[in-house]
């Protein structure tokens, strides 16, 4: 099998603004695996439903995501919404029938939410759903046969729960019927808040603590110029996590003044002004072109949310035909 015949697939949940984080920790990796890959990304609105959300917004982010998406280079035939491809909840169905649950009480991400939920909701409600949602990511995931998934360290729990239910239902059907997907790691910037450089940059934790890369390219420059550098924490001789995570911006924007920066910064010369500058400088250039993009895009959004529609159509069909072919080994009608 050719590289190219092999199949990626990975999912982004519609929450809030696309960010610099997740930019470049998934979305800039999606653009250059496919010029390698067969690749099928999907905006997973059923997952997002597992958490407390709002109906209006909710359909409003995922289509601005999917703009968002286009416009950093996503091509419109890899890319559907979750919810257009209704065979992705039957074989989670099928499959939870495949998972016990025992496998999904040691889910780290459930407790850790469940958690969050308790602090934010005095009504102490979970719902089932976030319970077993890594079941419904299996089928995410072997519904089109994946070879590869590009996942970070956090979600190599949920892949190896995928091979599990793969194995267990290549098992019960007596025929290696879905491959057993594997990790694609790949090296992405581990982007912080600016606000605060001990914590990832999120958009949950609120407007300061993540960049938008559609926000107005004053408003970045604002940000990037007010970033926390030295914290008063950091042992002498070590960079702060502060500088260090502008040097980590520089870097990721592929800046050709990092080496020339990080010298100074050996030397002792180095102003933070000085860095700050370059780092707003080298966001702006990057996000300059794809804010253009999407001011296109944006001027006929009829087109391009056909063409999703169009796309979904025919990843759908690729999603039926496994649903179909499930459905006859494990003997349903």
């Amino acid at each position: 099998m050719s590289q190219s015949s092999k199949i990626v697939f990975s999912g982004i949940q519609p929450t809030g603004k696309l960010h610099l984080g997740r930019y470049f920790g998934a979305v800039e990796n999606w653009k250059k695996l496919q010029t390698e890959y067969d690749c099928i990304y999907c905006i997973v609105d059923y997952h997002a439903m597992t958490m407390p959300y709002d109906p209006v917004k909710l359909r409003e982010n995922v289509w601005n995501l999917a703009i968002d998406l286009i416009a950093c280079g996503i091509e419109t035939k890899n890319l559907f919404i979750q919810s257009m491809v209704p065979e992705h909840t039957e074989l989670c169905w099928i499959l939870n029938c495949m998972c016990s649950y025992g496998e999904l009480s040691r889910m780290t991400q459930f407790k850790d939410k469940t958690q969050q939920l308790k602090e934010k909701d005095k009504d102490d409600f979970v719902s089932s759903a976030l319970f077993v949602y890594p079941v419904l990511q299996a089928a995410d995931i072997l519904i089109y046969k994946t070879n590869y998934v590009p996942v970070g360290k956090d979600q190599e729990q949920h892949l190896e729960l995928s091979r599990n239910i793969a194995t267990r239902f290549n098992k019960v059907c007596g025929k290696e019927y879905f491959p057993l997907p594997e990790c694609l790691f790949t090296e992405t910037p581990k982007v912080m808040s600016t606000a605060d450089p001990l914590r990832k940059m999120s958009a949950s934790a609120g407007d300061k603590h993540f960049i938008d890369v559609f926000a107005p390219v004053d408003n970045i420059r604002k940000q990037i110029r007010s970033a926390v550098t030295d914290t008063g924490e950091t042992k002498s001789g070590e960079m702060s996590p502060g500088v260090a995570n502008l040097y980590a911006l520089l870097a990721a924007c592929n800046s050709p003044r990092y080496a020339e920066l990080n010298s100074l910064y050996t030397s002792g010369t180095l102003q933070y002004s000085q860095l700050k500058d370059a780092v707003a400088d080298a966001i702006i250039d990057l996000v300059t072109p794809l804010q253009k993009r999407k001011t296109e895009l944006l001027a006929d959004k009829k087109a391009i949310k056909d063409e999703i529609k169009q796309s979904a159509a025919h990843i759908r069909e690729r999603a039926r035909k496994t649903v179909n072919e499930v459905r006859q080994l494990t003997g349903i009608a």
